[in-house]
């Protein structure tokens, strides 16, 4: 009886575990880049090579134009809204124009910083399985209704770029980052060298990859709306106290500083 008890007991508290674990965020799916990014990007206003802006005259065969620009900050916060607020369903019928703008424009609406939702308050999205697969089909509905680039000059928190600049403040970024990652959550990142002008964009850290044993940097993978092809990877320097970006075609590459953004009100 004692062991039918035991045994009885086991399996409760098991199954409790499982409950706590399914409803904590670290046990959701783990982002994908694959799914849980948009398929069209964002075009930087300036032209580079090898990360400096020059000027030419454009030719529609070589480089057609790109006007959807001034949006990182916009497609990164959209990114972690629809992760948090939103649900696919692949067999439900598929929405007008108007009806899929509305609903992108709820989940767009909601403050990022909040907690996710459960999977029965969400908004849910038919007839796609993923944000990637419905931003290629309907890449105008969701460019016309996630919010606007030029607005996102206004934000307050940019004046940090002109004082916070101590190894100190990137330390505590830093420890903010990992206990973010570490509970299962996004975390954008406004990426700035100034006095330089060399960045002024935005990413979306999702994950953190292995570290090699003994090693000093620390590697992150990040969602960049300039590149809807892959992740990118922007590492963090124990040494140094510092952050660097990998080298871009606009970006010269090396020493960044990374502000938090949308981690919480006027973020």
């Amino acid at each position: 009886m004692i062991r039918s008890d035991q045994r009885v007991f086991a399996q409760i508290f098991r199954i409790g575990i499982l409950v706590a674990l399914t409803q904590s965020s670290s046990f959701a799916a783990a982002f994908s880049f694959e799914r849980d990014t948009f398929a069209f990007q964002n075009a930087t206003v300036l032209k580079y090579k090898n990360g400096v802006p020059f000027l030419r005259a454009r030719s529609n065969s070589d480089d057609p134009p790109n006007r959807y620009t001034r949006r990182c900050f916009v497609m990164t916060r959209t990114v972690m809204q629809f992760r948090k607020f939103a649900r696919f369903d692949p067999r439900g019928a598929p929405l007008d124009d108007r009806q899929l703008a509305a609903r992108v424009r709820t989940v767009a609406h909601r403050a990022p910083w909040r907690e996710s939702l459960p999977e029965n308050q969400r908004v849910m999205f038919p007839s796609y399985a993923n944000l990637r697969e419905m931003s290629k089909a309907r890449a105008h509905v969701l460019q016309e209704n996630i919010g606007s680039g030029f607005l996102t000059y206004f934000r307050p928190s940019n004046a940090r770029m002109f004082f916070q600049h101590s190894q100190k403040y990137q330390e505590r970024t830093h420890a903010n980052l990992d206990a973010a990652l570490t509970r299962g959550d996004m975390f954008v990142a406004y990426l700035s060298t100034y006095p330089r002008l060399s960045i002024n964009h935005a990413v979306l850290f999702y994950a953190r990859k292995p570290n090699r044993a003994g090693s000093q940097i620390e590697h992150y993978l990040v969602y960049d709306p300039n590149h809807a092809e892959a992740p990118r990877e922007l590492t963090w320097s124990r040494r140094d106290s510092a952050f660097s970006y990998q080298k871009d075609i606009d970006f010269v590459g090396g020493f960044v500083r990374v502000y938090q953004a949308y981690g919480k009100w006027l973020q």
